[in-house]
C-alpha cells in the first residue's frame, strides 16, 4: 500500500491527531493495524445502527421457509430479490397472498440482507405507518414524518389490506408512494388483489393512481398456499397425539 493510500483513509475516518504528526508516523508499522481496527469498529457500530433503525424485529431466517408447502410460489423469482438489483433499479417488490403464507418471511429476510448489505432500510406495518403519519399535528410535524419513511432505500410495508382506511390515510399513503417514486424502492405485502383495494381505501379518489404507481416497474409475486399457522398448529396437534397414545 502507499503512503497516500494510509493518509486517505486516515481523512476519511477523521484521525486528525494521526494526520497532524502525519511526517512523523506515516511509515509506523502500527499505523496499518490502527486504520483496520478503526474502520472494523465503525463498520460494526454504522451496521447496528442501520439495524436499529429498520425496526425488522424477530423473524425466522429463510432457510426455515418450506418451499413444498405453497401451492404456488416462483421460488427462483423470490431468490432473485436477494440479489437487490429491484432496489439498484429504485424498482417495487409486491408480495400477494393470503394470510400466513409467508409474506412477511420474506419481507423481513429481505430487510435484514438489505441491512447487512449496506442499505438503509425501514420496515413497518402499514398500520404502523399510516397511523404514525395521521396522528401528526401541523405541517412541520407531518413533514419530518414523512421522512421517516420516504428516506430510507428500502421501505417495507407490511400487511396492507387486513384493515380499511379512512380518505386522509389514503392520501398519505399516496404521498409516500409519490416522493419514492422511480427514486426508491418499497417493499410492500398484501392479501388484496389490486381491484380489491377499493375495499381497503373506500372512496378514496387516489387509488387508481397510488395502484399505478406501485406496479409501474415492479416486481410482482403472488403466493397461493393454505395458513403456515394452521399447518404447524395441526402438526403440533399430531405430534401431541403420537405422545400421548401408548405404546
Amino acid at each position: 500500500m502507499t503512503d497516500n493510500h494510509f493518509q486517505k483513509r486516515a481523512m476519511a475516518l477523521g484521525l486528525h491527531g494521526v494526520l497532524q504528526h502525519w511526517e512523523d508516523w506515516h511509515d509506523a508499522p502500527w499505523l496499518p493495524k490502527l486504520l483496520d481496527a478503526e474502520e472494523a469498529v465503525r463498520s460494526q457500530r454504522s451496521l447496528e445502527r442501520r439495524f436499529q433503525a429498520a425496526h425488522i424485529g424477530r423473524y425466522k431466517p429463510m432457510s426455515d421457509f418450506d418451499w413444498s408447502w405453497p401451492q404456488e410460489i416462483n421460488r427462483q423469482a423470490v431468490e432473485e430479490l436477494f440479489t437487490f438489483r429491484f432496489a439498484e433499479e429504485a424498482a417495487n417488490v409486491l408480495l400477494l397472498g393470503p394470510n400466513a403464507v409467508g409474506k412477511t418471511m420474506i419481507s423481513k429476510n429481505l430487510a435484514y440482507e438489505a441491512v447487512r448489505r449496506g442499505w438503509s432500510v425501514r420496515f413497518t406495518t402499514a398500520s404502523a405507518m399510516l397511523n404514525d403519519l395521521g396522528s401528526q399535528e401541523g405541517a412541520r410535524a407531518l413533514s419530518q414524518a414523512l421522512m421517516r419513511y420516504c428516506r430510507p432505500r428500502i421501505l417495507v410495508i407490511d400487511e396492507l389490506g387486513y384493515l380499511s382506511y379512512d380518505n386522509r390515510h389514503a392520501d398519505l399513503l399516496f404521498e409516500v408512494v409519490s416522493r419514492r417514486y422511480e427514486e426508491r424502492s418499497i417493499v410492500l405485502t398484501t392479501n388484496k388483489e389490486f381491484g380489491a383495494w377499493s375495499d381497503v381505501f373506500p372512496n378514496a379518489g387516489c387509488v387508481v393512481t397510488l395502484v399505478d404507481r406501485l406496479v409501474h416497474r415492479s416486481e410482482i409475486l403472488a403466493i397461493r398456499a393454505d395458513s403456515y399457522r394452521l399447518k404447524d398448529a395441526k402438526e403440533r396437534a399430531a405430534a401431541k397425539d403420537r405422545r400421548a397414545t401408548p405404546k
